[in-house]
Order: C-alpha cells, then sequence, then structure tokens
C-alpha cells in the first residue's frame, strides 16, 4: 500500500517484499527487490553507489539522500497494459552511465518482472539481440525473472526498432495510440503527455516536403502525407505487436494510394502481403481540431469544410475490407486524392 503524507509526496508503506535477495547480472550490475535496495547494510557489502527503481513509489529519503548514493526513479505499475517502452531509453542510458562509475542496483517490489525488463533491455542493447537471447542471459544469473506479458511484446518491439525508440516505425506509431486511448477512455480527453502523437499540419511549407500527399478533392486543401498513413492487412484487425506493419509501411512507402507496390524477389512470406487501400487510415493531424478534444467525431476540411472521414479513440471503424482498426483516425479515399508533386506541398490554409 501507499497514500500521500503531509508533504504531498507519495509513499510506500508496505516494505514488505520478502527476504533481502539480488543477483548480480554482469560485474557491477545487480537485480534485485524492494528489500534489497532499503537495507543499508546489503548495499554497503555489495559497494552499491547507484540505484535505480522501476516501480510504483519511490526509495525512502534515508536511502535517495544518503552520502555518495546516485538514484533514479521510474514509475511503472507492474500490469500488462503500461508503458515501460517509451522510458527504456532513459533507463538504459542510465544504467551505462552508472556502471562506467559505479555499482548499480535495479529494482522493483520482488525483482521479477518491472526491473528485470529493463535488465533484459539493457542487455538486448548492448549485444544487440533480442528478446529471447537477453531474457535467457539474465535468466541464467537469476532464475526467477519475467516480465509480465505487455513488457515482453514491448521489447520485442523494441528490438525491431533497433534498441531505441523510432517516430517513424508503425507498430510504434499504433502501440501510442493504443496507450493514448487508454487514457481518453479514462479521461475523456487526450492527455497532455499524449499531444505529441498530433502531428503538425502537412500543408505547411516544409524544407524537405514529402513527393506525396492526399488533398481534398473538393479544394484540393492538402490533409495528410505518405508518413502519416497507418497501412493494414486486408481484413485483419491491425495490432502493434505484428511485426509484418514495420515491412509493410516499408514497402508501401511512395506508392500507397496510388500504385500497386512492389514486392521484392524472395523477400518473405510477409512481403507477399499487401496493404488495404479501401480506407486510408492515418495520425491524428492537427487540422483535425477535435481529436484532442472528443472521443469520436467527424473529420471535415480545414478549408471547404467537406466531410472527408470520421474518428474514435474507442470504438474505432470497420474498414470495407473487413478489417476493426481502434483508435482510428479515417479518410475516406472518395473525397481525397492523391498527388505526387512536391510542388502540392505549399501553406493552402
Amino acid at each position: 500500500m501507499s497514500k500521500l503524507r503531509d508533504t504531498g509526496i507519495l509513499q510506500r508503506d508496505d516494505f514488505d517484499a520478502g527476504p533481502t535477495n539480488l543477483d548480480e547480472i554482469e560485474p557491477g550490475l545487480w537485480l534485485g527487490n524492494l528489500t534489497a535496495a532499503t537495507d543499508i547494510e546489503t548495499l554497503q557489502s555489495h559497494g552499491i553507489s547507484h540505484i535505480l527503481t522501476v516501480d510504483s513509489c519511490s526509495l525512502p529519503c534515508a536511502i535517495t539522500e544518503r552520502r555518495g548514493m546516485v538514484t533514479k526513479f521510474l514509475k511503472v505499475t507492474d500490469t500488462a497494459q503500461e508503458d515501460l517502452l517509451t522510458i527504456l531509453d532513459s533507463a538504459v542510458d542510465f544504467i551505462a552511465a552508472s556502471l562506467e562509475s559505479g555499482v548499480l542496483l535495479v529494482h522493483c517490489y520482488f525483482g521479477v518482472s518491472r526491473s528485470a525488463a529493463v535488465v533484459i533491455a539493457y542487455i538486448m542493447k548492448k549485444y544487440s539481440i533480442s528478446f529471447e537471447c537477453a531474457f535467457e542471459k539474465v535468466k541464467e544469473k537469476r532464475r526467477f525473472v519475467g516480465p509480465n506479458p505487455g513488457f515482453q511484446s514491448q521489447l520485442r518491439l523494441y528490438y525491431t526498432m533497433g534498441w531505441k525508440l523510432d517516430g517513424t516505425n508503425p507498430q510504434f506509431k499504433l502501440y501510442r495510440l493504443h496507450c493514448a486511448a487508454f487514457h481518453v477512455s479514462k479521461a475523456r480527453i487526450l492527455p497532455t503527455g499524449f499531444m505529441d502523437l498530433v502531428k503538425s499540419d502537412p500543408s505547411l511549407i516544409r524544407v524537405k516536403p514529402e513527393p506525396l500527399v492526399y488533398r481534398c478533392r473538393k479544394c484540393r486543401r492538402i490533409v495528410a502525407s505518405a508518413s502519416n498513413i497507418l497501412p493494414h492487412i486486408p481484413k485483419e484487425n491491425p495490432k502493434w505487436t505484428d511485426p509484418r506493419l514495420t515491412e509493410l509501411t516499408r514497402r508501401s512507402s511512395g506508392t500507397f494510394g496510388g500504385q500497386p507496390s512492389q514486392t521484392p524477389d524472395g523477400a518473405g512470406d510477409c512481403d507477399k502481403t499487401t496493404a488495404c487501400r479501401e480506407t486510408y487510415f492515418v495520425e491524428p493531424l492537427s487540422w483535425m481540431a477535435e481529436v484532442p478534444h472528443q472521443q469520436q467525431g467527424k473529420l471535415n476540411c480545414p478549408k471547404c469544410a467537406t466531410k472527408l472521414g470520421s474518428f474514435s479513440w474507442i470504438m474505432g471503424c470497420q474498414c470495407p475490407c473487413g478489417a476493426k482498426v481502434s483508435p482510428a483516425f479515417y479518410l475516406v479515399p472518395s473525397k481525397v486524392e492523391w498527388s505526387n508533386f512536391v510542388q502540392n506541398v505549399q501553406v493552402t490554409v
């Protein structure tokens, strides 16, 4: 349990994480439970000078304010829908920096799921290996580690992105939209922490304009660029855990919406799949004024007010191909046209 003290700081009352236990994963890198992190004798005996807390509450001041101790707190709950992925870069960087200057303990409550996931991410990046390989390496040193299924899926995506966050990756875009939709279902509006999901207006002049854009068929106002498209496989509900989406976007780049995508010879099973073109699903864009404030609504051209499509954070949309896309921000193909001329990218507001 935890509660707010008079200072307004959330502090933990339950320190009963069992007996002290910690294991050295690599020289200077320890993985353990809350009890180990709050046991001064244990910290001293192992020469621990840095602590990374991956938990719902921070450590007591007796530890965080201890002379010579460097600490970092990442607020994470151990649930499958928790967003661990977006803090992995920060966690991995802290681990690497700590090991250069001292001995580090990474912990959560039991030292099984949250902290183990972070250590696995560090091992993945350090050795450029997959989640499965890193998981086995850590498990050899601490046999009962086991990140929850949601964290495991996020770590697999971390590997797909090349051991770093990649905002252009379609799986990561879909992952973030799902995280945002979960919060919208609770708060009824888009939280400030997710406002970066609303991309800039593609009609604005830019240094390197995209060659393929989508325009309102009535007034020719640019409403989306090729990079804003979120493709899906016909008749299949898109999932952020599906690595085919990354390959699908790579192959569809520059051709989606107007011409058949080219399939390289011998590229594997995923290359035999083409993107659905019956509906254009896109990222939220800044001209979609109601998106941050409503759970669902219409998408009208900001210039001529023609209805171009709709959006729904919670219910999503059923594509004519049969796929259920959620959350969904879509443009009806009959209402927009595509153009592959760079000079069309200009201010048209």
